[in-house]
């Protein structure tokens, strides 16, 4: 089993990627496999809503969204990082992540998902809001842990003094093993997935 982690910060080894990190270190001590996925500090374009991948299942802008959605088929869990900027997540991590989930919603669904948020002060919970909503309408179960996951500080070594914090984040981790192992022995078992009704789409206009 392997979970895929997003550092959504333009930081490689800052405070996100500190409080994904205790994350990850509990899910190896679990027996799960975790692979990093940093979006680095290179621009990453929003949506421009033209529908080619409804047709192609990829986006015609061929950058790291592409490179995700190569490797969401071998990926059983996601937990998406994100620094809280004016108490949202990056731009850059929403521009990703609506082209990621729009592309291709089926590659997310009945994997388990979780948001990780990092600041300084205030924020968090609105960022960690936002974070979710792309988890709870992809039918993918949402992973909690003892508190919001959140992490406070400055600079690394601030975030790594928020020991509250980081026991959140062991928590998370443990439950996404918990919950990922009873996934695979439900499917062991033959216990099957979920069967949906076909998606209905209306807008609300007369």
């Amino acid at each position: 089993m392997k979970v895929m982690l997003i550092n959504g910060s333009p930081h490689e080894k800052g405070c996100t990627y500190t409080a994904l990190m205790e994350v990850a270190q509990t899910l190896e001590a679990q027996g799960i496999e975790t692979e990093f996925f940093q979006l680095g500090k290179e621009p990453v374009a929003g949506c421009l809503a033209c529908g080619a991948c409804r047709k192609t299942k990829r986006c015609f802008m061929d950058d790291k969204v592409n490179v995700l959605l190569d490797k969401m088929g071998g990926v059983d869990g996601l937990i998406v990082g994100s620094p809280v900027y004016y108490a949202a997540p990056a731009g850059q991590i929403t521009a990703f992540l609506d082209r990621a989930f729009y592309c291709k919603a089926s590659l997310y669904a009945d994997k388990p998902a979780a948001a990780v948020v990092s600041c300084r002060r205030g924020g968090a919970s609105a960022a960690f809001d936002r974070l979710n909503k792309y988890f709870t309408i992809s039918n993918m179960p949402v992973v909690s842990s003892q508190y919001w996951n959140q992490v406070h500080g400055n600079t690394p070594a601030e975030v790594r003094e928020d020991l509250e914090g980081l026991q959140t984040m062991r928590t998370l981790g443990v439950n996404m093993a918990w919950l990922l192992k009873c996934i695979e022995a439900g499917r062991r078992a033959g216990l099957p997935a979920p069967v949906r009704e076909k998606g209905i789409a209306t807008n609300f206009i007369r």
